[in-house]
């Protein structure tokens, strides 16, 4: 009989969710839309470092960040400092209206960040979906081309553009359409199911272009390089620069989308860092600003310089608070060695992960960099996607207060995103709770 592990300390003083928060559930019942829905209904208070307090006094270990965007923690001591601050000063004028030099030091440290030593540009938006979508028109006005070519299990927003880039219909977006025309979708690579190298993928996924499409018609190739909601999907070795000497070698823009990825998510500033790959552009949001809506586009001096004076921009877009916020996160990073910590991350969570997957033979794949990993869950010795243990499985670590979230295009991925900063032993006592719950799951 396999025994429980003890937890490190008792942070449940209800179930979850608690009496509190099933009250404010009936609350939101009446007030919220149905189409929005939440993946744990505990309702916070108050949160701190990687800790989470709910509405009953529950203390849950957070390993999804909110979605990849807590990379610093929760209420960062910088980033509260320099919000509060900016706060007291002013929290609006319009970038477009009257300037402000907070915007103007965000786009600095982030043409410094992304990579590459050419000159570069930003512009400072709202929204992950809106930074893609901003890509997407500087491309286009760049090059005098209108196709824009995405990857199978790609997820790029909720935008009616960004829809259409991404693959997944529902919930993304079944019953929304019409979307928007030019799209083109071809194969990326996803190693545990093709079996191609990383070359053989890009060749198979160029070879679609040049076939369907003409590479003489596509403004811009746009790529997660590590796939966020279709699974947290790794590309093998070789596919990135693969495909980006082709977008350059045919005057193509190159935009990663690094919203899921960036700001040392994978053990990197950005994950297009791992294989030395230079975008044209890289699209930005989620932990660039530890909680507060910021995004970017930023990329070559002369495409970002191509659109004409009042082609880009945006009521909120580069929020003056937005930006404090952005700031003490950068300074976090830098003086906390943020990507050394996710490396760190991904030494301690990797093999336990693959321990598991070895004991219970319910893990097909186990995968990711940084502090952005993936088990893959799949019906013993087969590759046949499991999403109902993948439910059970968060499930389970949601009762047991640690938040985990699911993704993949087949619904069968628990996702592991915990704040960079989160001790070790939140760490340990957070994937105790998730191999007791495969576990059993798999009895």
């Amino acid at each position: 009989m396999t025994q429980t592990r003890p937890r490190l300390s008792s942070r449940l003083r209800t179930e979850i969710p608690g009496p509190a928060s099933r009250a404010l559930q009936q609350r939101r019942a009446g007030a919220v839309a149905a189409g929005l829905s939440s993946v744990l209904p505990a309702y916070i208070t108050s949160a701190s470092g990687g800790l989470l307090t709910d509405a009953d006094g529950n203390t849950l270990i957070d390993l999804g960040s909110g979605i990849a965007v807590t990379n610093v923690g929760h209420s960062a001591p910088a980033v509260v400092d320099r919000v509060r601050k900016q706060a007291c000063w002013f929290t609006h004028t319009c970038f477009m209206v009257t300037p402000y030099e907070g915007y103007v030091e965000v786009c600095e440290q982030l043409n410094d960040l992304t990579p590459g030593d050419h000159e570069k540009r930003s512009v400072l938006l709202n929204s992950g979906a809106e930074a893609v979508e901003n890509a997407v028109k500087i491309a286009r006005a760049a090059t005098g081309r209108q196709a824009i070519v995405v990857l199978d299990h790609a997820y790029h927003g909720r935008t009616n553009l960004t829809m259409a880039l991404t693959a997944k219909s529902v919930p993304y977006k079944h019953g929304f359409g019409p979307f928007a025309p030019e799209i083109y979708r071809v194969p990326g690579s996803y190693p545990y199911r093709d079996g191609l190298s990383g070359e053989q993928a890009a060749a198979a996924a160029i070879d679609r272009v040049d076939k369907q499409i003409g590479a003489d018609q596509v403004a811009a190739v746009v790529v997660e390089p590590i796939q966020g909601e279709g699974g947290f999907v790794d590309p093998a070795p070789g596919f990135l620069p693969a495909l980006a000497a082709w977008c350059r070698d045919n005057g193509i823009v190159f935009v990663a989308d690094e919203v899921q990825t960036g700001f040392c998510r994978t053990g990197d500033w950005f994950a297009s860092d791992h294989e030395g790959v230079v975008p044209d552009l890289v699209a930005t949001a989620k932990g660039i600003a530890a909680g507060l809506p910021l995004a970017a586009v930023t990329g070559r001096a002369e495409l970002l310089d191509a659109v004409p004076p009042g082609g880009l921009g945006g009521t909120y877009g580069g929020n003056p608070v937005a930006c404090a916020a952005a700031l003490g996160a950068i300074e976090t990073m830098r003086q906390e060695n943020l990507t050394r910590a996710a490396r760190g991350i991904a030494d301690v969570v990797l093999p336990r992960l693959r321990d598991l997957a070895t004991r219970t033979g319910v893990i097909g794949d186990v995968r990711g960099r940084g502090a952005m990993l993936a088990a893959e869950f799949v019906r013993p010795g087969t590759t046949e996607p499991d999403p109902d243990i993948t439910k059970r499985v968060a499930a389970a670590c949601h009762a047991a207060g640690v938040v985990v979230l699911t993704c993949g295009t087949y619904g069968n991925v628990v996702r592991l995103l915990p704040p960079l900063s989160l001790s070790h032993d939140l760490l340990d006592e957070g994937l105790s709770v998730l191999e007791d719950a495969v576990v059993e799951a798999a009895r």
